[in-house]
């Protein structure tokens, strides 16, 4: 059996125009465009081999942004020597130069490297951290941004909604925040639900989320994007989003936002001699006594 390769690439791209991630197949994706454009630098089809099967990081849905992206694809290690040809690059640089002039131009690779050993994209990573961008000042408005940032009519108590989402911290069963699915779990460890209206830089007078979690289910950012807005309008209380989820079950209240609004900034990873062991760690399931009860609301709160 011929020796694999197993190679990194880091990855952004803009959501838009993508029905999400994962390969459909009359759909235009991510996950389509990237690995048909494998399969031609690899010439997979002439060397007789099948269309190259990327593991990423997160899959995100339709209309989701990513500057963090990380997935991997396992090469056979005599395509991969040849990959330079007769010039002076490394392997690395010869897939990252060649798949630049394949892809279209809202996917871009930032980033290719043999992996250390042990990685999987998916399994190793410790946690991925999103940010989703609201804008709820007429001033700030920006037509040429309005794919990447919510607009919201009403203004926003940014103080309140911050307050609320620190009492959704920590490891719970996030059903309520999550669209089910069949077999998979929906407990989460959400480490950081952060809200802010930053003074300077691009965001500058936005109102930004900063979700990070060792993963998250399917629509699990969106909702409690969704549910802080209700916060910030002043239509819900700062516990009722704690309240959701002890309640474990979907809410009509709570609204799951638009997707154009969040963008996957990072994936963070352990170091690489912890690469393996965090792999078996994550594929271990999860069980409902791992999880933890919201912590109650403090007096005077």
């Amino acid at each position: 059996m011929t020796a694999q390769i197993r190679v990194r690439i880091d990855l952004a791209y803009d959501g838009t125009d993508f029905a999400g991630w994962a390969r459909q197949p009359t759909l235009r994706t991510v996950q389509g465009v990237v690995e048909d454009a494998l399969a031609v630098v690899l010439r997979t089809e002439h060397r007789g081999q099948p269309v190259p099967r990327v593991t990423v990081a997160g899959r995100t849905d339709a209309g989701v942004h990513a500057r963090g992206q990380v997935l991997h694809v396992d090469i056979p290690e005599p395509t991969w020597a040849q990959l330079p040809g007769r010039s002076d690059w490394s392997p690395a640089q010869a897939l990252l130069t060649r798949l630049t002039g394949v892809l279209p131009a809202d996917v871009v690779v930032r980033g290719v490297r043999e992996a250390a050993e042990g990685f999987d994209a998916r399994f190793s990573a410790l946690a991925r951290r999103y940010v989703y961008r609201v804008c709820d000042d007429p001033a700030l408005r920006d037509p040429l941004r309005r794919s990447h940032v919510l607009w919201n009519r009403r203004p926003l108590d940014v103080e309140a909604m911050h307050t609320a989402a620190q009492r959704v911290l920590g490891r719970h069963d996030f059903a309520a925040y999550c669209k089910p699915r069949e077999g998979a779990t929906t407990i989460r460890t959400l480490d950081e639900l952060s809200w802010q209206r930053p003074v300077d830089g691009l965001d500058a007078g936005l109102v930004v989320a900063t979700v990070r979690a060792d993963a998250f289910c399917h629509s699990m950012v969106r909702a409690l994007v969704g549910a802080s807005l209700a916060v910030g309008e002043h239509r819900r209380g700062i516990d009722w989003p704690a309240e959701l989820l002890v309640g474990g079950r979907r809410d009509p209240g709570s609204a799951v936002v638009a997707a154009h609004g969040l963008t996957l900034e990072e994936v963070l990873y352990p170091p690489d001699e912890e690469l393996a062991a965090r792999a078996v760690q994550t594929r271990a399931p999860r069980s409902a006594a791992d999880v933890h009860a919201p912590p109650l609301p403090r007096p005077g709160d």
